[in-house]
């Protein structure tokens, strides 16, 4: 029989209910016993069924992340850790954000490209929906992509569907876009939840003008060069995060953007767990500094202001002097009317102001 050992949570904080279980060994030979990717710990999924929507997880001593176990395997492992987790939680999102149209398209297409068949075959299961799956995911879309686009050209009618949000936002599904055009295969999008668009709304940031950035490069110097590019971006800027690079992330945000720079740090949208933390960069780096993040992350942050600009500008006026100044743009071609006026703009005062400095 196995047991619980120790007192296993979910890193996304989605394990409500955990005790003692048992079940007669050994495993059904014919399972498998999928390790599905969930935040930082080796869950294993036994494949049993269980009623009102709760599935059954097990996790192994000598689990480790991502690995399929087989059932010798399974027997050979004489302690487990016996997990209860609410289905809305098993997908990285909220189930009942899917949309109507796309349920319809995952039923009338021929096949269905998903980025992990396991945790898609959740949602297919969930909707019963009986559609065949492929694989189609960062390490193999060289290979697989080609293929996909040859099935395309066939006649058949292919879905995409990705782990969590929009296919083709920091997804693999963008190359495969290109591929289907390049070949004169025409493509549409049904709409469908994007963490970037859903934390821009709850980040009380401003919405009129943003840039997404989505993942910064794990490498330091591109990483950094890229923020060095948007130290003076104006519009809200959006980023993605993991949880184990995330204080790195917020010290370089702080060194280069200020640590009074506002932000807002999501995670877990739309489910039960939601987490919105509204505070300075400098404030998210030492919160998180003490309390380890959980779960990946959309940082929100605020654009470098116009008035902030105005002000840096005025300093570095501030460093010649006005008749300094007004002499620069008049060498360059201005009458000393139009460099009066300019020199005024830059410094923030009156045309008058500059005038009586020149004149004293």
């Amino acid at each position: 029989m196995l047991r619980r050992v120790g007192e296993t949570v979910d890193s996304k904080d989605a394990v409500v209910k955990i005790k003692d279980a048992s079940f007669p060994t050994p495993f059904v030979s014919a399972l498998e016993y999928n390790s599905p990717v969930h935040g930082n710990w080796n869950i294993v999924h036994t494949g049993m069924q269980v009623p009102e929507s709760i599935q059954i997880y097990v996790c192994a001593d000598n689990c480790m992340r991502g690995v399929v176990l087989t059932a010798a395997e399974m027997n050979a492992a004489d302690r487990f850790s016996f997990v209860l987790v609410e289905e809305q939680n098993l997908l990285n999102g909220n189930l009942e954000d899917i949309t109507l149209r796309v349920l319809k398209l995952m039923e009338r297409v021929d096949v269905i490209a998903a980025e992990d068949t396991r945790n898609t075959l959740k949602l297919l299961n969930h909707f019963e929906i009986k559609t065949p799956m492929t694989s189609y995911h960062e390490h193999n879309k060289v290979t697989k992509g080609p293929v996909l686009v040859e099935r395309l050209l066939a006649g058949e009618s292919i879905a995409l569907v990705t782990d969590a949000g929009m296919p083709g936002i920091s997804d693999p599904g963008a190359d495969l876009v290109k591929l289907c055009y390049a070949a004169g295969v025409p493509v549409t999008v049904a709409p469908g939840a994007s963490a970037a668009v859903v934390a821009l709304v709850l980040s009380g940031m401003d919405t009129r003008r943003f840039v997404f950035e989505g993942f910064l490069p794990p490498d330091k110097k591109e990483r950094r060069a890229i923020l060095k590019t948007l130290e003076r971006e104006h519009r809200t800027m959006i980023f993605y995060e993991a949880p184990h690079r995330l204080t790195d992330t917020l010290t370089e945000l702080a060194e280069l953007f200020g640590e009074s720079r506002e932000m807002a740090a999501v995670r877990e949208l739309t489910k039960k767990f939601e987490e919105v933390r509204r505070a300075t960069i400098g404030e998210h780096l030492r919160y998180f500094s003490e309390n380890p993040p959980k779960g990946e992350f959309v940082l929100v942050c605020e654009g470098f202001s116009l008035e902030a600009q105005r002000q840096a500008e005025r300093e570095g006026w501030e460093s010649i002097s006005v008749e300094e100044h007004v002499a620069k743009y008049v060498a360059e071609g201005m009458s000393e009317k139009d460099a009066m006026k300019q020199a005024a703009k830059d410094r923030g005062v009156s045309k008058r102001e500059i005038y009586q400095v020149l004149k004293q």
